[in-house]
């Protein structure tokens, strides 16, 4: 299976256009949150996406609330936040928003490590886990060098053993890669990651 990854569309046209340009050679495709900017404008930065011939599993990040992306996706979407989902035998776990608590409190959809650590519990197997946050000391220093990731991700990883572990959210860190065990983490950006499993 050939998969399209990204995260953090921030409703860019251009990425929307070089994405959906690409999901033509995609078996799946999936986003790791952030389609809109601050609650506005979700509905058209997901319609942005509607040509994208192929399934799409998504995630929301934390300028959107997992209802309202549930409200705005195309018949091909797919929304996870503490669920699985399985295509063929692959079996995919996701789970949105900013985790750990950010310090944008006034707009931003957060969960803390122990409410991720409880919807996490729902997963007992996964070939891929796609979270809008990246674990602590991977994919998660910001423009200061702090590391703001989540611990339940990493410790999510570690018990789980996911081929992939798929992410965004810290702007600084897109593209950034590395592993954790055999799983192979990607902090992915809205550029255009291809993977084969």
């Amino acid at each position: 299976m050939r998969i399209l990854a990204f995260s953090d569309l921030h409703a860019n046209q251009d990425h929307a256009d070089a994405l959906v340009a690409a999901s033509a050679s995609a078996d799946l495709v999936i986003a790791a949150g952030d389609f809109c900017n601050f609650h506005k404008g979700l509905e058209q930065a997901v319609a942005m996406l509607d040509p994208i011939p192929c399934p799409i599993i998504a995630v929301p990040g934390n300028h959107e609330t997992a209802d309202a992306l549930c409200a705005a996706a195309p018949p091909r979407m797919t929304v996870l936040h503490g669920q699985s989902h399985s295509i063929g035998t692959l079996d995919i776990f996701g789970i949105g928003y900013g985790i750990p608590l950010s310090p944008f409190t006034d707009w931003s959809v957060d969960l803390t490590d122990a409410q991720a650590s409880e919807m996490l519990e729902n997963c007992h197997q996964a070939d891929i886990i796609v979270s809008h946050s990246p674990p602590i000391n991977l994919g998660d220093r910001t423009s200061q060098g702090q590391h703001v990731g989540s611990a339940a991700l990493r410790e999510a990883i570690e018990r789980l053993k996911p081929k992939f572990f798929f992410c965004g959210h810290i702007h600084e860190s897109w593209g950034t890669a590395g592993k954790i065990g055999d799983t192979e983490v990607y902090n992915l950006g809205p550029s255009i990651n291809w993977f084969d499993i």
